[in-house]
């Protein structure tokens, strides 16, 4: 089983990252979902997104979870029966969890790609990132910064949250690997640290 990743964020936190490399059929072998998953998956039209979405519920099994101890909100957010927190994302060929004992958590993959140029003024003043002279390198970033916006907007699970109006990623180095950011939203602020690695141009980002 290609379990790609485990990172032990602290103590109560985890993040773990899979590569899907099966078939749906291999995915869903062993595999029991409630009636609800089990509709949703059948409706999908892409075999990507079907594999995705399996490929999680082999993750769940490697924290000892099962498809029914997850349950998704009003909003789309998922959350689990025993009161820990999740995230869930999939992009592609990869998939990740995070999971944490007492704090809300965010997490994202994204394939680095040159669309992210064509979208950038939607989430992100463009003129801060003028001064990097290397393409992949701006792409890189953007994508980070999406990245660590689409993580803050699954930690506070609400439609209305605006990814330029709302959210703030504190600018950052590549070496670094982290950067914080915060979501201000009715007059409340509220911050939260970013972590972020790059792997066969995909990129990962996880916020607490």
């Amino acid at each position: 089983m290609p379990l790609y990743k485990i990172i032990t964020v602290n103590k109560t936190t985890k993040v773990l990252i899979w590569k899907i490399e099966e078939s749906f059929e291999e995915l869903s072998f062993g595999v029991d979902l409630t009636e609800s998953n089990q509709n949703r998956v059948d409706g999908m039209k892409s075999e990507l997104h079907q594999r995705g979405f399996m490929s999680v519920r082999h993750l769940l099994k490697e924290v000892d979870l099962v498809d029914s101890d997850l349950v998704y909100d009003e909003f789309g957010k998922p959350h689990l029966k025993n009161g820990k927190h999740i995230s869930i994302t999939h992009s592609f060929t990869f998939s990740g969890i995070i999971i944490s004992d007492d704090v809300p958590v965010g997490i994202d993959i994204e394939k680095q790609r040159d669309k992210i140029l064509k979208i950038a003024q939607k989430f992100t003043p463009l003129q801060e990132y003028k001064t990097i002279a290397n393409h992949s390198a701006i792409v890189s970033k953007l994508t980070i910064v999406w990245g660590a916006k689409e993580s803050f907007y699954k930690i506070f699970g609400k439609k209305k949250l605006h990814f330029l109006e709302h959210i703030y990623i504190e600018d950052f180095e590549f070496e670094d690997e982290k950067t914080t950011g915060d979501i201000t939203y009715d007059g409340v602020r509220t911050s939260y640290q970013v972590h972020f690695l790059e792997f066969e141009d995909f990129i990962c980002v996880y916020a607490y």
